[in-house]
């Protein structure tokens, strides 16, 4: 892609999601699949809904849109892998801890690497979640396997000291030009390669004994994408026509059910990791061929951003759903579940989830709106009137439970964990300080969007609106 003229950092964003697409459609030939089958849906979901189809972003948004993920071993890693996506604009928002997410061993803690601009969203809104290995938690690992961690991730270099130099660069005068712009590009897509380099056959498998996550992350030479995510309208569509294409899918779609109201966060699924072929190293010195199972295709379906409010809300209808399907008997549909659940505490309209301040929106002002009539008036009564019209805020962010349910339904086995022992604490403000710099607490993204929104209403009006939700 030889050019002289800069390009931006978004336009680098999404160049670069295009060189992953196509690295890992090489590597995993099902994910070319998966973005056929989620094209078909998309189109078909159109013709079905509409207009109605854009409501959570344009079809042409929708269609490019990727997540990826990929996995590193220590906070000099993490660090570095933050001045790479900062070359693309992509920056640190949220903190998920997977290690209490799951009952198997999942031993790390995640930030997601994405734009926080609603506008840089619009043009590419390619994210990472970026995972890394707790190795000082007691619970997963003795003081011998952490330093023998400690040791292999920091004898190995992940990433040049050139695609260090280039990313800092497009990160300080806000993108690239013409070699510089492609070079930086080569170097970070070959970064996420996976190695043909021979795995420890004894390491590896020792730290499959306790986490297949772990050894994916401490066992191997180099990190690799661990799965790239397109975003399909319909994930039950999605989930049947891959399995009528023969394609092992995980036992359910995680997330929030299917109903008929608001779709809200994000639910996510994915067809089961497939063997790939790797060469290993073994003891007496030979290298033989063999196969590990650790990546897989994922797939997602955005909903509305919720509120502080709206999320203790959903962990409470979460937990009722555990409870219900503990309390049945075997075979129950833990979907249909929750189903009746959502219905029981959920809002079944838009309009609602806003003004009972359970998911983010932004006010849109419609052309009959009055100016200066009077003082004040509520948000309510604007809404009700039509007025101000909420459009909702996409949730670009993830689900800690969500991810460790879809790692775990593509282990072969739980691993070891001795909960006796006591973690290795991790909050958003820790990881900040491993990171070196700021994660960005999601609700203050979304929160900052709704309030610009509503203090244009109000200055456009002329008038004060009472009961404006609080930044939460």
């Amino acid at each position: 892609m030889p050019t002289t003229t800069k390009l931006q950092q978004w336009e680098l964003r999404a160049e670069f999601a295009l060189r992953l697409a196509s690295l890992y459609g090489d590597e995993v030939p099902a994910y070319n699949t998966l973005v056929d089958v989620s094209r078909e849906v998309n189109e078909d979901f159109i013709r079905r809904n509409g207009e109605d189809a854009e409501r959570l972003g344009s079809v042409e948004r929708v269609t490019a849109e990727r997540h990826g993920a990929i996995r590193v071993g220590s906070p000099r890693e993490l660090s570095q892998v933050s001045r790479i996506f900062a070359a693309f604009g992509m920056h640190p928002v949220g903190f998920y801890d997977l290690r209490d997410a799951s009952k198997s061993s999942v031993p790390v803690v995640s930030t997601a690497f994405r734009p926080v601009d609603p506008q840089e969203l619009a043009k590419n809104p390619f994210r990472v979640f970026t995972s890394m290995l707790a190795h000082d938690d007691r619970r997963f690992f003795d003081e011998e396997t952490q330093h023998q961690l400690e040791r292999f991730v920091g004898a190995r270099t992940l990433f040049p000291d050139e695609l260090l130099d280039l990313a800092d660069k497009s990160a300080e005068e806000g993108g690239l030009d013409g070699n510089e712009a492609e070079r930086l590009l080569e170097l970070a897509t070959s970064s996420f390669k996976l190695s043909p380099t021979p795995v420890d056959h004894d390491w590896y498998f020792k730290l499959e004994a306790i986490s297949a996550v772990a050894a994916d992350i401490g066992g191997v030479p180099s990190t690799h994408i661990n799965h790239l995510t397109p975003r399909v309208l319909d994930i039950d569509d999605l989930y049947a026509r891959m399995q009528a294409r023969g394609i092992t899918m995980i036992d359910e779609i995680q997330g929030p059910p299917h109903w008929e109201g608001p779709d809200i966060l994000l639910r996510q699924t994915s067809f089961r990791a497939l063997a790939e072929e790797r060469a290993f190293r073994h003891a007496d010195g030979g290298i033989r061929p063999g196969s590990l199972r650790v990546r897989f295709g994922e797939v997602e379906q955005r909903g509305i951003a919720l509120t502080e409010k709206g999320r203790n809300l959903y962990d409470r209808m979460v937990a009722e759903v555990d409870s219900w399907l503990a309390a049945s008997p075997v075979g129950t549909s833990r979907a249909e579940i929750a189903e009746q659940v959502w219905r029981k505490h959920l809002p079944g309209t838009e309009q609602e989830l806003a003004l009972q301040d359970l998911a983010y929106f932004t006010y849109r002002l419609t052309n009959t709106a009055p100016v200066g009539h009077t003082v004040s008036a509520s948000l309510r009564e604007l809404v009700e009137a039509g007025i101000l019209v909420p459009e909702p805020i996409v949730y670009e962010d993830f689900l800690p439970r969500s991810a460790a349910g879809i790692f775990q339904s593509n282990l072969t086995d739980d691993g070891s964990r001795d909960d006796g022992q006591t973690g290795t604490p991790y909050d958003i403000n820790r990881l900040s300080e491993v990171l070196g710099r700021r994660i960005f607490d999601p609700n203050e993204l979304y929160s900052a969007q709704r309030s610009e929104s509503l203090a244009q209403a109000q200055r456009t009006l002329g008038i004060t609106i009472t009961d404006i939700p609080s930044n939460k």
